[in-house]
């Protein structure tokens, strides 16, 4: 190719590269949910919003990804979904950037948490169209092959935004000596990436000649359609057990995940680990990563040569048994930082790995008729899930705070509640005992010679 020419690279077909606008695309479908579902967290902690509040409150920011079902349809019906992903990151962006603006008002919760629900239905409507955009404009082939390149960019957007902001957080927070100009200038940053990314996809998404209303669908049509699938999904053989499945497989996760951050940054004499903003971003956002990332891919392996069914059990004790480093990291407050980053790595990478089992599962039982769908539906209970017990966490941890066990007088709210998760991980385990999977589903089949 010659170095010297200016226009965009494309495809044999006279497309553009997909490289022009998958990364871009699906680092913006990644980072308003870590904005969403991570940030928001570690910055109400910090800016002094009890557990129990910021559990509960923040756990309904989860409602737009697990209802989005019901309006992903309608998506097909209006405009296009290159228009639809465009418009949703300029949505983005002002969102994000009013939350920066309100932070410092004396009214910062209740506005903020308006703005980051709207934040989260922007997000879930953007996840519909552009996935739906990505589909249209690449081939099977390209499809295939260019899935790597999403789950990259989207791990990525995670890096950046469980670790690079909050770092960035931390430093602000420590050199201007506010915590809500800190996180201010953290949204308006965000707010200006989705401006650009904005920009940017206008002059370099393609315009495909697929993508646009689907003909002769009305909503009447829609209607009748997404209750038909709905009514398929509910008569699919064994759907009580796979339901049980979806909501209570990663229920010790879902009770960890509101609570994990703020217990790395409460003092020691509340029960926490003391570590500052910017060492939380390091350790969520790079060791915590790393072991996700290799356990994932560890155990993609896995189930390739053995099959779901075999590896089930082992990804379910994966990922339930070490949350109990959670519970030693309460009991012995340790004060070295590479200890503290072991026993979360090893905890990252052990759900990483159970977590495989959780995903193969959602596209097994989603086999058949409808089959897009009745995945949408699945993952509306996976969301569900992780919403339900993510707000009664802080709630707990409240309620176990009075009780003292040990008979020491110190702190055990955080001792009490890990300790909870861990009775939570039986859950686990039951609804593994009631899910019917076909033997070899999952491995890779031997070519035969």
């Amino acid at each position: 190719m010659n170095t010297t020419d200016r226009t965009p690279p494309t495809h044999p077909e006279g497309k553009r590269s997909p490289w022009l606008w998958i990364p871009t695309t699906y680092m913006a479908e990644g980072l308003p949910y870590f904005a969403v579902n991570t940030l928001t967290v570690l910055m109400y902690h910090n800016m002094g919003i009890g557990l129990a509040d910021m559990a509960f409150f923040t756990g309904w920011l989860y409602l737009p990804w697990v209802i989005k079902p019901f309006w992903s349809p309608f998506v097909d019906l209006i405009k296009t979904k290159r228009g639809w992903t465009i418009a949703m990151q300029f949505l983005m962006a002002f969102s994000l950037g009013a939350v920066g603006l309100f932070l410092p008002s004396s009214f910062f919760f209740t506005a903020t948490l308006i703005l980051f629900w709207l934040t989260a239905f922007f997000s879930a409507t953007h996840d519909i169209a552009a996935d739906g955009y990505y589909m249209i404009e690449l081939s099977a082939h390209d499809q295939a092959a260019f899935v790597g390149v999403r789950s990259t960019f989207f791990r990525i957007a995670s890096v950046i935004g469980q670790g690079g902001l909050v770092m960035l957080a931390g430093y602000l927070e420590q050199t201007r000596g506010s915590v809500s100009e800190a996180w201010s200038l953290v949204f308006m940053l965000l707010g200006v990436i989705f401006l650009l990314t904005a920009l940017y996809h206008t002059r370099f998404m393609p315009r495909s000649g697929e993508d646009r209303p689907m003909p002769g669908v009305t909503p009447s049509t829609i209607m009748r359609d997404f209750a038909r699938t709905f009514v398929t999904f509910f008569r699919k053989p064994d759907i009580v057990p796979a339901l049980l499945f979806m909501l209570f497989y990663r229920l010790p996760e879902a009770m960890c995940l509101k609570l994990v951050q703020p217990f790395l940054v409460s003092p020691r004499e509340e029960g926490g680990l003391a570590l500052s903003t910017s060492e939380v971003g390091f350790v969520n956002g790079t060791v915590g990563v790393v072991a996700l990332l290799a356990g994932g891919i560890l155990g993609g392996i896995a189930i390739s040569r053995g099959g779901l069914k075999k590896w089930l059990w082992p990804m379910a004790l994966s990922l339930t048994l070490p949350c109990v480093f959670y519970c030693g990291l309460a009991m012995w407050q340790p004060e070295n930082f590479s200890l503290i980053c072991a026993a979360i790595f090893t905890e990252q990478f052990g759900y990483g790995f159970g977590f495989t089992a959780f995903m193969l599962y959602l596209i097994y039982f989603s086999r058949g008729e409808s089959k897009t769908s009745h995945y949408a539906f699945c993952t509306a209970f996976m969301a569900l899930g992780m919403m339900l017990p993510g707000m009664a966490a802080g709630w707990l941890h409240d309620i176990f705070s009075g009780i003292d066990i040990y008979g020491d007088g110190t702190p055990q709210g955080y001792v009490n509640f890990f300790w909870l998760v861990m009775l939570c991980c039986t859950a686990t385990f039951a609804v593994c005992l009631g899910v019917r999977i076909e033997p070899g589903f999952g491995k890779k089949q031997e070519k035969v010679s």
